[in-house]
């Protein structure tokens, strides 16, 4: 007998685990795109959730502080910390301090770290392609709008 949510298993209207199986391909392809992403983030020696801070960053108008980018990232604050210590000491974003506030520390983007989101741009559009390569213009329209669908549905939640 099929486990649950293996992709012959039926549910219990009789028809196939369809969402089970679409949640095993969203995964596979999730782990996809990271292992090429990963792969061409390498050689400019940055890892996909620095790369993912530094965009981060580069999005607000004004210097953002620690909390907001743990806010914005869905991660605790102590993530952030680590991850700006790596982009500080490779030079492409350095702590501030808050002119209206000494506790508050924010987080600049230098101009070494706007290079390298200029450099990974072209990167992240290669590993795009790479995925959705089999796919016909029309379906990558459909693809695109199903996924904002998706992403514009979802309830906020934090793990």
């Amino acid at each position: 007998m099929d486990a649950p949510d293996s992709p012959g298993s039926v549910g219990s209207a009789g028809a196939p685990d369809t969402d089970g199986m679409l949640a095993e391909q969203l995964l596979r392809l999730t782990r996809r795109l990271h292992r090429i992403q990963s792969r061409q983030l390498e050689p400019v020696d940055i890892t996909p959730a620095q790369f993912r801070l530094l965009r981060t960053v580069a999005s607000y108008d004004a210097a953002p502080r620690m909390a907001d980018l743990a806010r914005r990232l869905d991660v605790v604050p102590r993530a952030v910390t680590t991850l700006v210590d790596a982009l500080e000491a490779s030079g492409r974003v350095r702590r501030a301090p808050d002119p209206d506030s000494r506790r508050v520390v924010r987080v600049e983007i230098t101009d070494e770290g706007r290079a390298t989101l200029r450099s990974l741009r072209s990167a992240r559009r290669a590993a795009a392609e790479e995925i959705l390569a089999p796919l016909t213009a029309d379906q990558r329209e459909v693809l695109g709008g199903l996924l904002s669908t998706l992403v514009d549905g979802m309830p906020e939640r934090r793990c």
